[in-house]
C-alpha cells in the first residue's frame, strides 16, 4: 500500500464541534494507524492556497483529547470559495493568472497528502466537492472526506448537524438570565435574535430548550419573579408567516397584563421583506463570497425591536443575541456522541477511499453513511411538522403559517 497522509481543516463560521473533531481525528488515527502522518492546514481553505500548515506532532497527539474540553477551532477558521477567482485573487490569495483549485490541488499534492478532511458546513463541503471534481478529472489520486458542522442544522440530506444541539442548549442558557432584565423596567420588549438565516430549527430548539430549562423553577407566589416573567411570548422563524396587526394585538395584551413581552427571533426571519424595503430605497446590500447577504448588515433583530416596541408601547426595548455565545461553546454531551461516531466513519471512508459527507442520510432511512459530494447541498428549512414544534407554538398560543 502506497504511504498515506493525511491532512485537515477547517472553515465556515465557528460551531460547537470543531475542537473535539480535530481532536477526534487526531485520536482516531493515532489509534488505529500511528504511522500515518498528520497536518492541518491553518485557518481553512486560506491556509491550502497559502501553505500555511501545522504539523501534528507527537505531543499534540498525546495530548488531543484536551481538545474536547474547548470551542472554537484549534487549527483556525476562514470563509474561502475556490470557484470564486476574482474573491481570491482580490484577497491576495492567488494571482490572477491562478485557478484557485488547480493551486489548493498541487499544494496537496506536493504535500503528499492522500486523504483530506474538511469539517464546515454547507458551503465548505460544497467546496470540498467541487474540490474532489477536480482533482478526479486531473488525475489527483486523493480522497477528500467531509464532517458536517453547523449551528443552524440546514444541510440536505443529513439529518443533524454537528454543533446544533450544543447551540440550541448554550442559547438557551444564555437567555436564562438575559430574560431577568424584564424586571429592570415596567413596559419593557426583550427580543432574542438567534442565528439562522435561511432555517428555523436553531431558533426553535433553543426555545425549546429554554422552556425546558425554566419550567420547573420554583418561584415565591405574589413576587415579580415568576413564570410569566420567564415565559416566551412570540417565536419567529424564516419559514414561517404572520399578521403583523393580529400579533401586534396579542403581544399588546401580554405587555398591558404583565409589563413584559419576550420574542424569539431566527436572523434570516423577514430577511427577504427587509432587504426588498432596503433595496428598493436605493441602498445596497452587501454579500459575502458565497453570495448570501451579511446578516450582520442586515440587524433583523432591530427591525422586530422598531416595528414591535412602537406597537405594543414599551417604555424600554433591547435586542440581545446569543450566536457568538452559542457557537464558540465546547460540544455538549450529545454533540461529543455524534461527533465520535462521524470521526470514526470519516476515518474509516478515508483509510478505504470512500469520498463524501459524513452524516445520518434522511433519504436512507436515516442512517449513518458517507454521503455523495453532489447530494449536499444548504438551505434545507426547518420541518415546520416536527412534533415538538407543534408543542411549542401550541404552549405559547401563537397562531402562524408557513411561507411555502
Amino acid at each position: 500500500m502506497a504511504k498515506q497522509k493525511v491532512a485537515m481543516l477547517t472553515a465556515g463560521g465557528l460551531a460547537p464541534c470543531l475542537s473535539s473533531a480535530v481532536g477526534g481525528l487526531i485520536e482516531r488515527y493515532t489509534d488505529i494507524a500511528p504511522e500515518i502522518e498528520l497536518i492541518a492546514y491553518k485557518s481553512g481553505f486560506r491556509g491550502l492556497l497559502m501553505d500555511y500548515k501545522i504539523e501534528i506532532t507527537k505531543e499534540m497527539r498525546e495530548k488531543a483529547h484536551v481538545l474536547h474540553r474547548y470551542g472554537g477551532s484549534p487549527i483556525g477558521n476562514s470563509r474561502v470559495k475556490l470557484t470564486n477567482v476574482a474573491d481570491c485573487v482580490k484577497r491576495g490569495l492567488v494571482r490572477e493568472d491562478q485557478n484557485p483549485l488547480r493551486v489548493a490541488a498541487e499544494r496537496l499534492a506536493a504535500d503528499g497528502v492522500t486523504i483530506l478532511h474538511t469539517i464546515g458546513g454547507d458551503d465548505t463541503n460544497t467546496t470540498a466537492a467541487d474540490l474532489a471534481a477536480y482533482l478526479g478529472a486531473n488525475g489527483y489520486d486523493l480522497t477528500v472526506v467531509g464532517m458536517p458542522k453547523t449551528v443552524d442544522n440546514d444541510v440536505y440530506p443529513i439529518k443533524q448537524t454537528l454543533g446544533a444541539w450544543t447551540a440550541a442548549e448554550v442559547g438557551a442558557r444564555f437567555f436564562d438570565h438575559v430574560s431577568n432584565e424584564q424586571s429592570a423596567s415596567p413596559r419593557t420588549l426583550v427580543i432574542h435574535e438567534v442565528m439562522g438565516r435561511h432555517c428555523g430549527w436553531l431558533t426553535a430548539a433553543t426555545a425549546r430548550a429554554y422552556m425546558q430549562r425554566t419550567q420547573h423553577n420554583e418561584y415565591i407566589e405574589g413576587l415579580m419573579m415568576n413564570q410569566e416573567l420567564k415565559n416566551i411570548d412570540g417565536l419567529y422563524l424564516p419559514e414561517t408567516h404572520f399578521d403583523m396587526e393580529g400579533e401586534a394585538a396579542r403581544l399588546k395584551d401580554i405587555m398591558d397584563r404583565t409589563g413584559f413581552v419576550t420574542l424569539f427571533v431566527s436572523e434570516g426571519a423577514c430577511m427577504d421583506e427587509i432587504v426588498a424595503d432596503r433595496e428598493a430605497a436605493g441602498e445596497e446590500i452587501k454579500r459575502d463570497a458565497f453570495g448570501h447577504v451579511k446578516l450582520d448588515t442586515i440587524n433583523v433583530g432591530n427591525w422586530f425591536q422598531k416595528h414591535f416596541a412602537k406597537l405594543l408601547d414599551a417604555d424600554r426595548s433591547m435586542v440581545q443575541k446569543s450566536g457568538y455565545y452559542a457557537r464558540s461553546a465546547p460540544a455538549n454531551y450529545e454533540d461529543l456522541r455524534l461527533i465520535q461516531s462521524m470521526v470514526d466513519l470519516a476515518v474509516e471512508s478515508g483509510l478505504n477511499k470512500v469520498s463524501g459527507v459524513t452524516g445520518h442520510d434522511e433519504d436512507k432511512a436515516g442512517r449513518l453513511r458517507t454521503i455523495e459530494f453532489p447530494r449536499i447541498k444548504g438551505g434545507k428549512p426547518f420541518d415546520l411538522g416536527t412534533p415538538w414544534f407543534k408543542e411549542v407554538m401550541d404552549y405559547l398560543g401563537q397562531k402562524y403559517r408557513p411561507i411555502h
